[in-house]
């Protein structure tokens, strides 16, 4: 049977498959379409398994927000090199999935596999194949979902795409450009918390005994020492909360006086940094 470009087109088109497999696998096929493109799948699925022990650390850090700003994802696909990671083909399918996630709202990555991606195709089977034609292992590693009622997502993508940041803002002000600023700021600083209200118990306290031990360990009187504790609790949170910490724009004030200035506020924040 003769293979027109025109059917290696249309496979290329289903699969994203390169048109030399495309046009091997509708010969092994003998021109059977559907065939054809079960082979590429199983194809793909032969060099998943192969690739299946192999680390993938490097990838893209992708969003994806509702048009309405209410709702916002974040993804981090990852896969083995820094090459793959700068294909537009590699970021193109990861702000798929993001989408998808926006779209679909899975609970955790196990369900996202079993979502689907397009034309009958679960995402896992997407990966499988896009594994199958870039040879390199491809993991959906983790995602995160912020919703917001009466305020906005707002996203910031560093450049290169190994960071990103999802806040929730509200106000009545310059919510959006205060959400990139906030945003920028939890990317640069990596605060643990948005508010000292925030901060687990046992950070709290964790911090506390290491302030008490080096009070013990410099000599102090333990008449001081909880109150040397707490003043570097405070300092801690200076340090490491977010509202309390100062604007990396402008640092002769806090974050949460350039909130104020503003007329917005932050509730919340997802960060992801590739591979941590």
């Amino acid at each position: 049977m003769t293979i027109t470009a025109a059917d290696v087109k249309k496979l290329r088109e289903l699969t994203g498959v390169g048109m030399m497999d495309c046009k091997k696998a509708l010969q092994e096929a003998n021109g059977d379409l559907e065939a054809a493109v079960d082979i590429l799948r199983k194809k793909g699925q032969k060099v998943a398994e192969k690739r299946a022990a192999r680390e993938a650390n490097e990838g893209l850090v992708v969003a994806a927000l509702s048009g309405n700003g209410k709702k916002g994802a974040l993804l981090e696909l990852n896969c083995e090199t820094d090459f793959v990671a700068r294909n537009e083909e590699f970021r193109q399918l990861a702000e798929a999935i993001a989408r998808i996630v926006l779209e679909k709202a899975p609970q955790n990555t196990d369900a996202l596999q079993d979502v689907e991606f397009a034309e009958g195709r679960s995402v896992e089977q997407t990966l499988v194949e896009a594994t199958g034609k870039i040879g390199e292992k491809i993991v959906a590693r983790r995602f995160a979902l912020l919703e917001s009622e009466d305020g906005q997502i707002v996203a910031y993508i560093h450049p290169g795409s190994r960071l990103g940041v999802l806040v929730d803002m509200y106000g009545n002000g310059q919510v959006e450009d205060a959400g990139t600023d906030v945003a920028m700021q939890v990317a640069a600083m990596n605060p643990v918390a948005t508010t000292r209200e925030d901060v687990p118990e046992s950070v709290k306290e964790k911090e506390l005994e290491i302030a008490r031990e080096s009070a013990r360990n410099e000599g102090k009187p333990d008449h001081i020492i909880d109150r040397i504790a707490t003043g570097k609790l405070e300092r801690y949170y200076k340090d490491h909360v977010l509202v309390e910490q100062p604007f990396v724009k402008d640092s002769s004030m806090s974050v949460k006086a350039m909130l104020q200035k503003a007329g917005a506020g932050v509730r919340r924040f997802v960060r992801f940094a590739l591979g941590e």
